[in-house]
């Protein structure tokens, strides 16, 4: 109910102000699906973005905010985007994913795919993290780090690829207890299956899933929702992700930390 609300503020612009206008943000993995979908939120705020991603779109060019090319899962990626940006309110940790082995078993996944999907999935958003605090404490910033409901129910596959996105939701609480104190808030954003190349792309995971059990890859999407528990018998859109988001990031979440906040329709059976 709440991501509705918040996406009615959005498409129509008459349910709240959320007070962003004039605000600096930095959005990673801005080029597609989530990441893509919270600049435009962002964007429609007010809010001056810079999207980085590794590889630009005109998808991410069309929406007015500034792009920044950069592979975060590196060290050499973070030290572009620290010389590149000067005074950040907002930061959204959203990059993510994996680069094949999604589907196999954990004896399959060897050192380098481990080190992979941590390298993606968390060190991108603590390398990030590091270098942009300092940044955001004098301006009492935000933090949200996007997760995924694998962090709740981790069991692989895709494996390391859960492991990780559980390491980045404790990440994210021992950073909103430390920086707390310097008017710092960190969340996390835990979206369930949706709509992204993720899981309809020809090379998604979605199509490595519908391979791996033989069957074709729209019947497969069909039955995700079922197959998840998903109460609202759909996958989420986008759009639905980044109004959680962009209402997280702004002053009217100013009492929200440390918390994680799902939005898998009902998936996750754990309170």
């Amino acid at each position: 109910m709440l991501a509705h609300l918040l996406d009615l503020q959005f498409k129509k612009g008459w349910l709240m102000d959320l007070n962003l206008n004039g605000k600096t943000a930095v959005v990673t993995g801005a080029g597609r699906g989530i990441g893509l979908a919270t600049v435009r939120a962002l964007v429609s705020e007010g809010v001056r973005v810079i999207g980085v991603t590794r590889t630009l779109t005109k998808e991410l060019e069309a929406t007015g905010a500034s792009s920044l090319p950069a592979d975060l899962s590196t060290a050499d990626g973070v030290a572009q985007l620290a010389d590149s940006v000067d005074g950040v309110d907002l930061l959204v940790n959203n990059v993510g994913g994996g680069r094949g082995g999604e589907t196999s078993g954990f004896l399959e996944l060897d050192d380098g795919h481990w080190a992979q999907m941590l390298e993606v999935n968390l060190m991108s958003a603590v390398r990030v993290s590091r270098a942009l605090l300092p940044s955001l404490m004098p301006r009492a910033g935000v933090i949200v780090n996007v997760s995924s409901i694998g962090a709740w129910q981790p069991a692989g596959p895709p494996l390391a690829y859960n492991v990780a996105k559980a390491a980045l939701k404790a990440f994210g609480k021992g950073l909103a207890e430390e920086f707390g104190p310097q008017g710092v808030r960190v969340i996390t954003v835990t979206p369930g299956p949706t709509r992204t190349d993720v899981w309809e792309g020809p090379d998604g995971l979605g199509a490595k899933f519908a391979a791996a059990a033989g069957v074709p890859h729209d019947q497969f999407l069909a039955q995700v929702p079922a197959m998840l528990g998903m109460l609202t018998g759909r996958l989420a859109e986008p759009d639905e992700v980044a109004a959680l988001i962009t209402f997280l990031l702004s002053p009217l979440a100013s009492s929200i930390t440390g918390s994680d906040h799902r939005i898998d329709g009902g998936a996750v059976k754990i309170a």
